[in-house]
């Protein structure tokens, strides 16, 4: 059993510099005693926009560990000049029952305008929905909408197994003109709009931002153990769950490397296989890409042979799709590799939202 032992480290310092700022986010340089220069990250909607000679309290657990994703010290509070108090309707906490909780208002709440089309909301009209276990998968499936389909709406749901907070994300903020909105579920927030759980947040990316195709991952980050079950992208099995609940048709987007170090990764990676051929219950269509050129084409085939009968495997052609991811508005990158090292992590994201613009009913 684990003990009362603290689980934050705690600092104060003071802010000597501002640098970029997205979404809801501010990156700082604060001057910490005993650490030096530290990269800190401030969400102006939770403490105000720190500036140049205020002194901060830091959350310093991630940057100590020298996490990737997670490697920034965290603004708890600028103690000094705190910001005025929240006026904006809701009443749905996030992140509860941390020190962080935040309330917002929920899509799916009870006197919000659109309460009335999610509690009436049946199903999502067979709408394709793209899910893959990393944020990083994100802009590789909307390239291969558009470059399918320009003229489609994709809504894009975040779940909360990454980062909880939308603003953390410089990806979204890059892609929001393309995306028809961002849906935010269960303990994650920030997005256009927010709902209790992703059963509500598809509803609202069909019936409220009115989108043909859906993706969901989670958050920016992800949280592995080296571990058959303990990994957080293991959600994605879990939404396609969902999506076939709903009447959506769940759509994978393999995760798939030559350039991972680790042999768990290479080829289909383990997270794939078991979130979609054993969480996902329901049956999901498996999108490989045509192209990886024979030695990874023969052992993605091979590591998708044993996937149960409820899982189509589909190989998509990926004409125009390397053209166009080398034009991707944002940096590709996954694990600290980018495009084209790791190509054909992208390309079958990429391939997958080809496949999904697709899909898209025809109107009746």
């Amino acid at each position: 059993m684990q003990g009362n032992g603290q689980r934050i480290r705690w600092r104060r310092g003071r802010v000597t510099a501002t640098g970029r700022s997205w979404r809801d986010a501010v990156e700082l340089t604060v001057e910490v005693p005993g650490d030096g220069a530290v990269r800190s990250l401030a969400h102006p909607s939770l403490v105000g926009v720190p500036e140049v000679g205020d002194e901060v309290l830091l959350n310093t657990t991630a940057w100590a560990q020298r996490l990737g994703t997670g490697g920034y010290a965290l603004v708890v509070a600028v103690p000094d000049r705190l910001p005025p108090d929240p006026s904006g309707p809701g009443h749905l906490v996030k992140a509860r029952y941390t020190p962080m909780q935040v309330s917002v208002q929920g899509v799916d709440e009870q006197d919000t305008e659109h309460h009335a089309a999610i509690a009436e909301a049946e199903d999502l009209g067979g709408m394709p929905v793209v899910v893959a276990d990393l944020h990083s998968a994100l802009p590789a499936a909307l390239i291969g909408v558009f470059a399918t389909d320009p003229d489609l709406k994709v809504a894009y749901v975040m779940t909360d197994g990454g980062a909880l907070v939308a603003g953390f994300s410089r990806t979204l903020h890059t892609l929001a003109p393309s995306l028809t909105g961002v849906v935010t579920v269960g303990q994650a927030f920030g997005g256009d709009l927010e709902a209790v759980t992703l059963h509500t947040g598809l509803l609202a990316a069909r019936h409220v931002l009115g989108a043909d195709v859906a993706v969901v991952t989670q958050g920016p980050g992800n949280l592995g153990t080296g571990t058959p079950w303990g990994f957080s992208g293991v959600a994605a099995g879990e939404a396609c769950n969902a999506v076939s609940v709903l009447g959506g048709e769940p759509i994978g987007a393999l995760r798939i490397s030559d350039a991972d170090p680790r042999p768990r990764h290479r080829g289909v990676s383990h997270h794939s296989l078991t979130a979609f051929g054993r969480v996902a219950l329901a049956g999901v269509t498996l999108v490989a890409p045509r192209g990886l050129g024979s030695e990874l084409g023969q052992q993605v085939e091979e590591d998708l042979a044993g996937q149960p009968e409820r899982n189509r495997v589909v190989w998509v052609d990926v004409d125009g799709l390397d053209e166009a991811l080398q034009l991707s508005p944002v940096t590709l990158s996954t694990m600290g590799r980018g495009w084209p090292e790791e190509r054909a992590y992208f390309l079958a994201a990429a391939a997958a939202g080809r496949y999904a613009a697709l899909r898209v009913p025809l109107p009746d």
